[in-house]
């Protein structure tokens, strides 16, 4: 019998833009060191090696930040709309008073049933101060 898996870790938060910028300056660097000594046997490829690994780096310092911004963006959507399915769940059922079929109508949304609840609760609330008061 095997023992029970472990749960994964948690992604490891990295900070791409400074990887990606420590390729850019490298590439940088080999740029200038092939500019002063010379590219090996006459051979100019090896510059354009080196400022499209440049290019390449100034692209992702610029892309990466975006990119970011959008799984961040997905992940709030999908989260919200795990929330709004755990609500829905929530609601009463067809059928049952305050359900969606129930006292609102048939044409009831997920809207009606909270309106309905912010009432009630404000309802309840009004009678407890006014039981108090008296």
């Amino acid at each position: 019998m095997t023992p029970p898996r472990r749960p994964d870790p948690p992604p490891m938060r990295t900070n791409d833009v400074r990887v990606a910028l420590a390729g850019t300056v490298a590439w940088a660097i080999a740029l200038v060191v092939l500019l002063v000594a010379g590219t090996p046997s006459g051979d100019r490829w090896w510059l354009w090696v080196c400022v499209t690994g440049i290019v390449t780096g100034l692209f992702g310092i610029w892309y990466i930040p975006r990119l970011q911004a959008g799984r961040e963006r997905q992940e709030a959507a999908r989260a919200a709309r795990r929330e709004a399915a755990v609500e829905d769940a929530a609601l009463p059922a067809d059928g049952e008073p305050g359900g969606p079929r129930g006292p609102r109508g048939p044409g009831a949304t997920r809207q009606d049933a909270v309106a309905e609840a912010s009432e009630t609760s404000k309802t309840s609330k009004t009678s407890e101060t006014s039981e108090a008061d008296v």
